[in-house]
């Protein structure tokens, strides 16, 4: 059986380049309410893109498109998203244009 974690990075994989998701949808997609303890896992991620990873933590932000917590800074992750192709104004994204959603 897969720990919360693995679980969260599994799905995280599904989010494309250029779209983001939220610590919120991701607990959704797991069929949990703990969001909190997603961040925890995204923090904790061994697999992160900028360790040549398969975990894109960098698409996470928070549910009201606030750029937030990143083990690499938050302008590493601004710079990150913008390569993508992100928009991101004010430090906010919109989520109706780049938002992910696990179905």
């Amino acid at each position: 059986m897969k720990s919360f974690n693995e679980r969260c990075y599994e799905i995280l994989r599904k989010v494309p380049k250029g779209k983001v998701t939220t610590y919120k949808e991701i607990a959704r997609g797991l069929g949990t309410k703990s969001y909190r303890a997603v961040g925890n896992a995204m923090n904790k991620n061994p697999r992160g893109f900028l360790n040549k990873g398969d975990v894109p933590c960098h698409r996470v932000i928070g549910s009201d498109g606030n750029l937030v917590g990143f083990a690499h800074g938050l302008k590493k992750k601004a710079e990150m998203l913008r390569k993508e192709g992100i928009k991101i104004k004010e430090g906010k994204i919109d989520l109706k244009k780049y938002g992910f959603k696990f179905r």
